[in-house]
């Protein structure tokens, strides 16, 4: 494998043109589906209203958000024009958030109506209560001086103060086609394009710097290892704003052309659903979410002989649900990753050619160009 020195941004066009009527984004409780080329335009279009907003090179969006498209047009709308995607656990609660958007220095939010108990619209006019009397959109919050726009990517009305996502995608009022070019050719793989926010086991969550480099390698690295293609179809359930999902999942697509099937939150029936009906061949989880799914009820209901390949990781993968995987859901080709974020964040990984026992008992080798050291 050779080094990609290219921008995610760069990575997602090149797909585009090479696989411009290919499937890149299906959802199966929505109607949100896109070629590689709408979504490419879509993602551009989207840019451009950002540029036209103010938003520049440097600058910061947080998603606050289950795994929407309005996640994925987020990410790589940000990327095309250098603006650093900031994401947000859809676990976090006010104190959290607090504590995020005060150190990520946000210029806009990305958020949803709420994920289980929590209603992102309340605590975040808790929060910053000048948003109710925003003028335009445009907020102005001495606790945040930084952010300027909340976008709500809900389903009901849209708040007071909050600007509707929709609204951005069927804007007309957009940036000249050339301020997206020059913003493009302004940006170096090496920039910073993501923070991910991780707490291991030392407290308050630490800001990891990610940069196009990093997460495009990492997740060319992860797809080779289960020899994706653009013939793959990927279900994705395991969350966009964590490493799992966005690099994992997200750019291990894109750099291979495969199709994303994504799930907007882990629900067993769910993904057993939408592997049975679109025929995806890779998956993705945490040993219960698999475990989950093996127990289910309606298990047997369900056609797994598309699956493939896809990734068990998280934590220890126990031995008996492993082999259950491989012979129950037809997972004959799958893989275990170690990682951590500050490491974009695959270090090792077992391939498709290993022994099953291999896979069962190990976490694979060093992926390219990564040094391990005990």
């Amino acid at each position: 494998m050779d080094l990609i020195r290219k921008t995610l941004g760069g990575v997602l066009a090149e797909t585009a043109a090479a696989f411009p009527n290919h499937p890149a984004v299906k959802y199966t409780d929505r109607a949100y589906e896109r070629s590689y080329g709408q979504f490419n335009a879509e993602c551009d279009r989207l840019a451009r209203v950002f540029l036209r907003l103010g938003y520049k090179k440097g600058d910061h969006i947080a998603v606050w958000a289950t795994n929407t498209p309005e996640w994925l047009l987020t990410l790589f709308a940000a990327a095309k024009i250098g603006v650093v995607l900031v994401t947000v656990n859809t676990n976090y609660k006010i104190f959290e958030l607090e504590y995020q958007l005060g150190q990520c220095d946000a210029r806009g939010v990305v958020i949803v109506d709420g994920f289980k108990d929590s209603n992102y619209i309340s605590i975040i006019n808790s929060l910053i209560p000048e948003i109710a009397s925003s003028a335009d959109g445009v907020i102005d919050s001495p606790k945040f001086p930084f952010l300027k726009h909340v976008f709500y990517a809900g389903g009901g009305s849209t708040p007071k103060g909050m600007i509707k996502f929709d609204a951005l995608l069927s804007e007309e009022n957009l940036a000249d086609v050339s301020a997206l070019e020059a913003a493009k050719a302004s940006l170096d793989p090496d920039d910073i394009i993501n923070m991910q926010y991780t707490s291991g086991t030392t407290g308050f969550p630490k800001g990891v710097m990610l940069s196009h480099f990093n997460l495009v390698n990492n997740g060319k690295s992860i797809g080779d290892c289960m020899k994706l293609t653009e013939k793959d179809r990927y279900c994705i359930c395991v969350p966009f704003f964590h490493c799992f999902g966005l690099v994992l999942s997200i750019f291990a697509s894109v750099t291979h052309g495969s199709s994303m099937v994504p799930i907007e939150y882990y629900r067993p029936i769910s993904v057993m659903e939408a592997v049975s009906k679109e025929k995806c061949t890779a998956l993705n989880g945490v040993p219960t979410m698999f475990i989950a799914m093996l127990e289910h009820p309606d298990f047997d209901k369900y056609d797994f002989s598309s699956l493939r390949t896809g990734i068990m990781a998280g934590s220890p993968c126990p031995v008996k649900a492993m082999r259950d995987v491989v012979e129950k859901m037809n997972m004959k080709e799958i893989t275990i990753v170690f990682g951590q974020t500050e490491s974009s964040p695959g270090c090792t990984q077992t391939t498709v050619d290993d022994s099953l026992e291999r896979r069962v008992s190990t976490v694979g080798r060093t992926l390219p160009f990564v040094e391990a050291k005990i």
